[in-house]
């Protein structure tokens, strides 16, 4: 995303918009929470505030640029909102975000769906897991 996606949804370009949103699109981490996202621009010799990372976020949130999922441990993180559908599981003991794709579980959800009458407009899956004793 650049400047234009920006300005196509709406916003104006500004700088920590800018480097909020790169800092989206390059990290390592695909689910980021604000604190996150603000630790990566101190780490980029960027210096905006915490409550301008938060003020962004609910920006690209309104915007549709972002998604935000409230996990287990009641810390939002954001991804960005280009990616295709995707469920995920959540580590209890790291808070580490894994995101799958199962065409199984798609398949058996569309088909609850039709046996109970029902359509299935969007949803949203996430399997809290512990990792397995060895």
């Amino acid at each position: 995303m650049q400047g234009q996606d920006l300005r196509d949804a709406g916003l104006k370009v500004t700088s920590p918009r800018l480097k909020i949103l790169e800092v989206l699109e390059t990290s390592e981490e695909r689910h980021l929470s604000a604190e996150g996202i603000y630790r990566a621009l101190l780490g980029r010799g960027h210096e905006f505030g915490l409550a301008t990372v938060y003020r962004v976020l609910a920006q690209f949130e309104g915007a549709g640029l972002v998604d935000r999922h409230n996990f287990e441990g009641g810390v939002s993180v954001f991804e960005l909102a280009d990616r295709s559908h995707h469920d995920h599981m959540v580590c209890l003991e790291t808070g580490k975000v894994i995101e799958f794709v199962n065409d199984r579980i798609e398949q058996l959800q569309q088909e609850i769906a039709d046996r109970h009458g029902y359509t299935i407009e969007d949803h949203s899956l996430v399997l809290y897991v512990r990792p397995k004793s060895s």
